[in-house]
C-alpha cells in the first residue's frame, strides 16, 4: 500500500476575541437581569436563581481564558446572547465554505500544492451550515479542484476520523492527495446563559494536507505510522438538534437543542479511554511511548490534558512535549487538535515521533501517530 504524509497544514482564526472578563460581565449582566425579572417566582420558590460566575471559576475549571469568535457584538448583547451571522443566498459562498478556503489556501501553500494537486475534499466538522449539497462539495468547487467531496461529523473528532478516511482514499489508490478541512462555528450551538458551559468555545478552522508519500514535495512532512478510531456510546455529551425538530413544535428553543454536557462524568470516562487508545495506539506501531516526544491533545480542558499526558508517560508532561492553546483559542471542537499540531511542530527535528488525538461526543476519539520526515 501506498505510504502516506501530511504535507500541509493551515489555520484560519477569527478576527474577533472575547475575553474571560468580557465574557463575565455579560453573563452576570444577564443573571442580574433574570433574578431581578422573576424576583416573585425565586421568593415563592417556584423559579430557580441564577448564581454568578466568575473568571476565576472559568480558569480554574478549563485554562480557557479568552476564545475567537465569528460575532462578538452579538454574543455579548445581554437581550440576545448568540453571534449574529446574517444568511447567505444561494449565490453566496457559505460562512464555513469562506473559513474552510481560508485554511485549505495556507495548507496548499505550506505543502507545495495547488488544488490541481488534490482528488477529494472532506469536510469534518461538528456541525454543517447547510444541510445539502455537502459542505465539502462547496468548499472543492471554490477551491477549483476537479474530483469528489463529502461531509463526517464526529463531533471534536471529525479531523482525526477525515485523516483516516483520507490514509484509506490513498492508499486505496483512489486518491493521490485528500485535503481535510475543519470548518467550526462553535459559537452558534453554545448556550452562552448556561454558567457550566457559556465559557467552553470559540470559532476557527484548520486545513490538512494528506499525501502519498513518494508524490509529496513539502518541507513540513510527517508520515502516518499509526491510526486508530474508536467509538463508544454516550449520553454525558449531547446536542439534539436536528431536521425533525420542527416536526414538534414542543422541543423548538429548548436547551438540549444547544450543546450540552454532564462534565464531571465526561472527565471520569474520557480520560482513561484515551490514554488506551493512545498508549495502544503507539505500541501497535512498534514505538516505545517514551520515544513519543509531543502530543498534540484535544484542545477541551487543561485538566483533561494534564491527565491524560499523566496518564500515558507515568508523570506530568512538559508544555513542549503537550502543548497547549485552548487559553486562546478554547475549545474549537474538532479543529483543536490540529491547531495544535499547526502551531507546534516547526521546532521537531526529522525523526521525531508525535501523536495527535482528538476525543468527545460519542464518545469518540482519534489517534494519529506521525513521524517528522522533513
Amino acid at each position: 500500500m501506498n505510504k502516506v504524509v501530511i504535507s500541509g497544514t493551515g489555520l484560519f482564526t477569527p478576527s474577533e476575541s472575547i475575553s474571560n472578563e468580557e465574557l463575565i460581565a455579560c453573563f452576570n449582566a444577564y443573571v442580574q437581569q433574570f433574578n431581578t425579572e422573576h424576583a416573585a417566582a425565586i421568593a415563592a420558590g417556584e423559579v430557580t436563581a441564577l448564581e454568578e460566575s466568575s473568571v476565576a471559576f472559568i480558569e480554574k475549571a478549563s485554562g480557557i481564558k479568552s476564545r475567537y469568535v465569528m460575532n462578538k457584538e452579538g454574543v455579548l448583547d445581554v437581550q440576545r446572547m448568540v453571534p449574529r451571522i446574517p444568511e447567505r443566498s444561494d449565490d453566496e459562498p457559505s460562512v464555513m465554505c469562506d473559513m474552510a478556503v481560508a485554511a485549505a489556501n495556507q495548507a496548499l501553500q505550506r505543502a507545495g500544492r495547488t488544488a490541481a494537486d488534490v482528488d477529494a475534499v472532506i469536510c469534518a466538522a461538528s456541525n454543517m451550515q447547510r444541510a445539502y449539497p455537502a459542505m465539502a462539495v462547496e468548499i472543492q468547487n471554490a477551491l477549483g479542484i476537479d474530483g469528489y467531496g463529502y461531509d463526517i461529523n464526529v463531533a471534536c473528532s471529525s479531523a482525526t476520523f477525515g485523516i483516516q478516511a483520507a490514509v484509506s482514499a490513498i492508499q486505496s489508490g483512489q486518491a493521490r492527495a485528500v485535503l481535510v478541512v475543519n470548518p467550526e462555528i462553535t459559537s452558534g450551538h453554545l448556550n452562552w446563559r448556561d454558567r457550566d458551559s457559556h465559557f467552553i468555545f470559540g470559532d476557527a478552522c484548520t486545513a490538512i494536507l494528506v499525501e502519498r508519500a513518494d508524490l509529496a514535495t513539502s518541507a513540513h512532512q510527517f508520515e502516518i505510522v499509526g491510526l486508530k478510531l474508536k467509538t463508544q456510546f454516550s449520553n454525558n455529551i449531547r446536542n439534539n438538534f436536528g431536521f425533525l425538530n420542527r416536526a414538534d413544535e414542543s422541543g423548538i428553543g429548548t436547551p438540549d437543542k444547544l450543546f450540552r454536557q454532564q462534565g464531571r462524568k465526561v472527565f471520569k470516562d474520557v480520560c482513561p479511554m484515551a490514554a488506551a487508545v493512545i498508549t495502544s495506539t503507539v505500541e501497535t506501531s512498534g514505538i516505545a511511548i517514551p520515544d513519543v516526544k509531543r502530543f498534540w491533545l484535544h484542545q477541551a480542558n487543561l485538566n483533561m490534558n494534564l491527565l491524560i499526558a499523566r496518564m500515558i508517560l507515568g508523570r506530568d508532561a512538559t508544555p513542549e512535549e503537550s502543548p497547549t492553546i485552548l487559553d486562546t483559542y478554547a475549545n474549537t471542537s474538532s479543529a483543536g487538535s490540529i491547531i495544535a499540531f499547526h502551531q507546534y511542530q516547526d521546532d521537531l527535528p526529522a525523526g521525531t515521533i508525535g501523536v495527535i488525538c482528538s476525543f468527545g461526543a460519542g464518545y469518540s476519539i482519534g489517534c494519529v501517530v506521525v513521524k517528522k520526515l522533513a
